[in-house]
């Protein structure tokens, strides 16, 4: 077995090389502090919501890797990640999770208090999602929840109150979360029933397609509630538009539940994420 430097092994055990969580954590964070700042978030705001996603997307990483160091060298998607390939330790991911939840935690400080006292269940989601998997055929949703938790902090942090409209996208985002990550579930289904490890894809059964669609169209249709209450322009929609084709693309690429194609589709969100922050922005310049 190649040695890997120990930078580089945190690194990878933080998952930097695959920015797709990211991608799929900002996404919905920048939909809420723009949607809360009327197109205009404080910069200091923005910046440290962008790196808290980072930050706290690596801790998730980091402790997913650990809750799963027995189970993954039985799945072939997951036999070289660092723990299992032994070039980190259980201890060492153990203290780079605090380090970074420490990092995460001197961030939200710099805000209001209210923003800070919804951290704490930002932390406690993340931290429970990875052990969820033993327990619940559900880990999906608690997943979703922990990634739809910036959408109140952003709000608390700009206008220091939550209304409807921020449990509107929190719904949106939490549909959309189970939707592509039922999606990556499964690309393991078959290691995972193997295993013993459940997830919403073993759940659905013959279902998950059928179960998928209808998650996305509540998704899309939450998105279109709150852009049309909120008086949105021609950008919004456009975008929508582009989701729904893309949520159509997803399905034919899952269509005979292949790995490659269910990852494919599971990278594909991205771009639905991306275009929502992009009507909006072309939303608010107008």
């Amino acid at each position: 077995m190649q040695k890997m430097s120990k930078t580089n092994a945190y690194l990878q055990l933080m998952r930097v090389d695959k920015p797709i969580g990211i991608y799929l954590l900002l996404w919905p964070t920048l939909w809420a502090l723009l949607i809360a700042a009327n197109g205009a978030p404080p910069l200091d705001v923005l910046v440290i919501f962008v790196f808290g996603v980072i930050i706290m997307r690596s801790a998730g990483c980091v402790i997913n890797d650990y809750a799963d160091r027995h189970v993954d060298g039985d799945v072939e998607r997951t036999q070289q990640r660092p723990i299992v390939a032994g070039h980190v330790s259980e201890k060492e991911a153990l203290f780079l999770f605090i380090v970074l939840i420490l990092i995460a935690f001197l961030l939200v400080l710099m805000l209001n208090i209210g923003t800070v006292l919804l951290s704490t269940g930002a932390l406690l989601l993340a931290t429970a999602y990875p052990f969820m998997k033993r327990y619940t055929h559900l880990p999906q949703v608690v997943l979703g929840a922990a990634f739809s938790w910036s959408i109140p902090m952003a709000f608390m942090a700009v206008n220091e109150q939550l209304n409807w409209v921020v449990w509107a996208l929190y719904a949106a985002n939490l549909c959309w979360t189970v939707a592509y990550d039922t999606q990556y579930a499964m690309v393991d289904k078959e290691d995972d029933l193997r295993i013993g490890v459940k997830s919403t894809a073993i759940l659905f059964g013959p279902m998950d397609k059928l179960i998928i669609g209808i998650l996305q169209i509540l998704s899309l249709g939450l998105l279109f509630l709150v852009s049309y209450k909120l008086l949105m322009t021609w950008p919004v929609y456009l975008a929508l538009g582009a989701s729904a084709l893309l949520f159509g693309y997803q399905h034919y690429l899952i269509k005979d539940r292949a790995r490659d194609g269910c990852f494919k589709a599971f990278l594909n969100n991205h771009y639905v994420g991306m275009f929502y922050a992009v009507g909006l922005i072309g939303h608010y310049i107008m």
